[in-house]
């Protein structure tokens, strides 16, 4: 039993090794600026996190999360529903502040899913990446 559960500890550690290796790996090529701030989404297992970050100046220009007090109501969680409606919403709040342009950060996760219909959303809603 202790083997088991040594063998399933070191599949995670690798497989956040991994993850981790992508995200320098993409960090490496992406990069926001104030006339394209670089779009930065994390999914966690409840929830959905974006920010438009000017890596320039080290500061967040738009952030949206599922966790906000009037998204909260709408129950989103972090699916492809719930990440195409965000998607949406992040495009039209972040056409408010005059960024129609963005680079896309998947933050080491692969495109598909919730990643994939994000991007869609939010490309549709005005954005270009």
């Amino acid at each position: 039993m202790a083997t088991a559960r040594k063998f399933t500890v070191m599949l995670l550690e690798k497989k956040k090794k991994l993850r981790q290796k992508r995200v320098w790996r993409i960090r490496k090529k992406v990069h926001g600026t104030a006339e394209r701030p670089r779009l930065c989404v994390h999914f966690s297992n409840k929830h959905i996190y974006v920010q438009g970050i000017d890596d320039d100046s080290g500061k967040t220009l738009v952030c949206l999360t599922s966790l906000d007090k009037d998204l909260k109501k709408e129950g989103l969680k972090a699916n492809r529903e719930s990440a195409a409606k965000l998607g949406l919403l992040y495009a039209a709040k972040a056409l408010e502040k005059d960024i129609s342009k963005v680079v896309f950060d998947r933050n080491g996760r692969l495109y598909h899913g919730v990643v994939k219909a994000f991007a869609e959303a939010a490309r549709k809603g005005g954005l270009d990446f």
